[in-house]
């Protein structure tokens, strides 16, 4: 019997397949699912096959059947030609499957001149039908109704397409594979009659249905995962469908295998428990993490039995002992189980606590949170954790209702509520967790030097409100600090909700009464208690909190001294009224002497910075301030200080001496006023090219109004400028005009250098200026019209 099966075919297949090589397919469809209507020729040649029919295709064939069957193919092949070629390749591979048929079939091919691909991919036709007889037979079984003893059918006909694969296999690989027929190789279903989604599903119960008997005795063999293997690859299933249904009977035959340990003591007994399961997860080929996960769970499932009851008695924690030791559960997991299991329980109690707000956390309360936390075994660290995450959900709650507030009075209460919470329900709750009694510490300050301890404690003693008389001995003993916001609020938001209430502390509590008056409550020091509590569930370390008390303080004290210095003069008389404000806020003297500083700069610095826009503040008077330390960069804009600058340098170009001091305009005064010098320079010289013209036409006029001074100082600014920046001899349209200027110069006895550059200047010749300089030894330098007067 073939790998296929073996099964005889019927020979009425050849009157199909005769029709099929001859007719076209819509003639081959007439009627779907009947036999095509056939010619006379066709009919003729069916018909004989049919007779042949009658027998049946096998090793012990008689030699007169098998000549009906040739005889037939033969006939076949001379009434078609080429036509029938293909079908009677497909009739020799009907024969069972072996080296010589598959040799036989190539010779076949040649012989009807068939192409490798066309033989190939009938043959692969063929062996894929094969698979399918087994298939469909097998799921045929798996679904019967009556599935007693089914299942060894099912394990059959799948080993019979397992066999037929192995055997195309191993003919594909060998060493004559050559002279076999094309398309030799493992069984592939696609195109097939399993080859659709609808098919898949049954494709996947008879996988799961022969992994299910893989496991002989509790073991998978190697022979059997290459079968699986191979079962997988012939169904065309994904790896991920594959390995997720064999991890599945795996975990079954797992958990049976392992629970057989526990009860027969086998496990127990083992020397070693971590070699016992180590070799337990190789005879399965298991994953041994995927073991891991299942002690897990079985252990969580042990637990979450045994604190049914809501505690963990001593024979249910032996119990649960002996089953880390027995599988080996390293003990971060066995705490994680702890953690989540008996921390739900735990949590729910630590919720019915909280809920019963401050006047419901009574004796019966107490007892019930002590009881959960000492009898479902969990650690201290454990049990704060859980208590703390919802310990600080309701103080997010008091925070959130706080900022909601109205005003800030309004507010503060919110705060003072969740201040009583923590010291009423949360410090016991934390003591009954712990089993024993917890003692608040206050906040302690840290204070570097000795010196500064008046001055924070100035701080602390600003005026405080006075606590409620029902609440005041019990808030006396102070809260935990242990539960606190310092993870979930910024340290501004945190730092702003502790102003609000020191706010509240210094103002007292408003009270409005009819006619809309308004009366202060005013408050002791006491209140300052609930201010330090307030820092400790807010997670505010003493220097933070100082911080704030100094801030407040700061403010305070600056808005006095601003009404103080409000014209920016600081007298002996405005000290002592600043050093009693001092002492009246507690700011230390640090601090105030800062904002004293601040007050008269900023004062100072508006009064320059008007000075200087106004023009009564030169380069003189920012030289001797400079000399007086006053930081002048802070206080006069840079914008100022350019123009400072520009016009510093026409005042040197008016000034009427002519002199120039390149060092004091190009370095110094840049310096002093911290200006740009490359900039500066540039100015200089725009400055200096502007003038020059302009101090000649200035001179000129004055020449004409008989201003012998005011000529000689006009020349001496032209000069200057062009000492800034060399110009080139000036043009006027009178040359006369410019040999009186040279006179009018010339009889100021200026030294030489200036009386030549002025010379060239003005474009007079040697000649004519050595002309005028002798007249002018002689004493009789002309100047047109000098005698004439104004009549009027």
């Amino acid at each position: 019997m073939s790998p296929g099966g073996g099964k005889s075919r019927n020979c009425s297949f050849f009157s199909v397949c005769v029709s099929l090589c001859v007719r076209d397919s819509e003639s081959v469809r007439a009627n779907e699912g009947e036999f095509p209507i056939l010619s006379r020729e066709e009919q003729r040649l069916c018909d004989r096959g049919n007779d042949v029919g009658s027998c049946s295709i096998g090793i012990d064939d008689s030699l007169f059947e098998l000549n009906l069957i040739f005889s037939f193919l033969l006939s076949v092949l001379i009434s078609f030609g080429a036509h029938g070629r293909p079908i009677l390749f497909l009739l020799f591979c009907s024969l069972d499957i072996g080296e010589t048929q598959l040799i036989d079939l190539r010779s076949s091919q040649l012989l009807y001149r068939l192409s490798d691909e066309i033989a190939a991919d009938m043959f692969r036709e063929h062996t894929r039908k094969l698979a399918e007889e087994n298939i469909s037979t097998a799921v045929d079984l798996l679904k019967s109704r009556m599935q007693a003893g089914r299942t060894t059918q099912v394990v059959e006909e799948i080993e019979k397409v397992l066999a037929l694969n192995d055997l195309l296999s191993r003919f594909s690989k060998h060493p004559e594979s050559s002279r076999f027929v094309p398309g030799v190789g493992p069984i592939s279903l696609l195109g097939g009659e399993f080859d659709s989604d609808r098919k898949i599903d049954d494709l996947k119960l008879l996988f799961r249905a022969y992994a299910s008997e893989c496991f002989p005795n509790g073991r998978l063999e190697e022979q059997k995962l290459v079968a699986l293997n191979q079962l997988k690859n012939i169904f065309g299933l994904g790896n991920r469908e594959a390995d997720a249904i064999l991890l599945d009977i795996t975990v079954k035959v797992y958990r049976k295998r392992l629970s057989q340990a526990v009860s027969s003591g086998d496990l127990e007994a083992a020397s070693s428990k971590a070699a016992f399961l180590q070799n337990l997860c190789e005879e399965l080929h298991f994953d041994p993490q995927k073991a891991s996960e299942i002690h897990e769970e079985i252990y969580r499932q042990k637990l979450q039995h045994s604190v049914a009851d809501g505690e963990l008695s001593e024979e249910e924690v032996s119990s649960l002992l002996r089953i880390r030791v027995l599988l080996c559960i390293p003990q971060e997991t066995v705490d994680a189980a702890h953690a989540d299991i008996c921390g739900r329980l735990f949590e729910k109690v630590v919720k019915d606590a909280i809920a019963s707000g401050v006047d419901g956390y009574d004796a019966d309360i107490r007892a019930s949170v002590r009881k959960a936390s000492q009898g479902l075994r969990l650690t201290k660290e454990a049990s704060i954790a859980i208590a703390s995450k919802a310990v600080r959900k309701v103080f997010l709650n008091y925070v959130q209702r706080s900022r909601g507030a109205g005003n800030r009075i309004e507010a503060a209460k919110e705060l003072k509520k969740m201040i009583a919470f923590n010291t009423l329900v949360v410090t016991e709750l934390i003591s009954d967790i712990k089993g024993e009694p917890v003692t608040a510490e206050p906040i302690e300050v840290e204070i570097k030097p000795t010196e500064e301890e008046d001055e924070l404690e100035s701080l602390q003693t600003l005026r405080k409100s006075r606590p409620n008389k029902d609440l005041e001995a019990k808030l006396g003993k102070g809260g935990q600090t242990e539960i606190n916001l310092k993870d979930d609020l910024s340290e501004r938001d945190r730092t702003d909700l502790y102003r609000t209430y020191l706010l509240f502390c210094l103002s007292g509590e408003v009270t409005v009464v009819p006619f809309g008056a308004q009366i202060t409550t005013k408050k002791d020091n006491s209140e300052y208690l609930l201010l330090n509590q307030l820092g400790g569930i807010l997670g505010l370390t003493g220097k933070e909190i100082v911080e704030v008390h100094r801030n407040l303080a700061e403010q305070a004290f600056m808005k006095q001294a601003e009404v103080i210095l409000a014209d920016g003069q600081l007298t002996k008389s405005k000290i002592e009224q600043l050093n009693e404000v001092q002492k009246q806020v507690g700011l230390p003297a640090e601090y105030a002497q800062k904002v004293i500083k601040n007050i008269t700069t900023t004062k100072m610095a508006a009064a320059i910075e008007t000075a200087v826009s106004q023009g009564r503040i030169g380069i003189q008077q920012v030289r001797e301030l400079k000399e007086a330390s006053v930081d002048l960069d802070s206080m006069i804009s840079e914008r100022l200080r350019e123009n400072l600058f520009k016009k510093t340098v026409e005042e040197i170009f008016s000034s009427g001496t002519g002199l120039f001091d390149e060092e004091e305009v190009y370095l110094k005064i840049p310096a002093d006023l911290n200006i740009d010098a490359e900039k500066a320079k540039g100015v200089v010289q725009d400055i200096a090219k502007h003038r020059l013209s302009n101090s000649l036409v200035q001179a000129v006029s004055l020449l004409r109004q008989r201003n012998r001074d005011g000529v000689v100082a006009s020349l001496n600014d032209m000069l200057a400028c062009d000492s800034a920046v060399a110009s080139e001899p000036l043009s006027w349209s009178s040359p006369e005009e410019l040999a009186d200027l040279y006179c009018v110069y010339l009889k100021s006895i200026p030294k030489r250098e200036k009386l030549d550059r002025l010379q060239y200047l003005l474009g007079i010749n040697d000649s004519t200026a050595a002309m005028l300089r002798d007249t002018a030894e002689r004493g009789a330098l002309p100047i047109g019209n000098e005698e004439e007067e104004i009549v009027f």
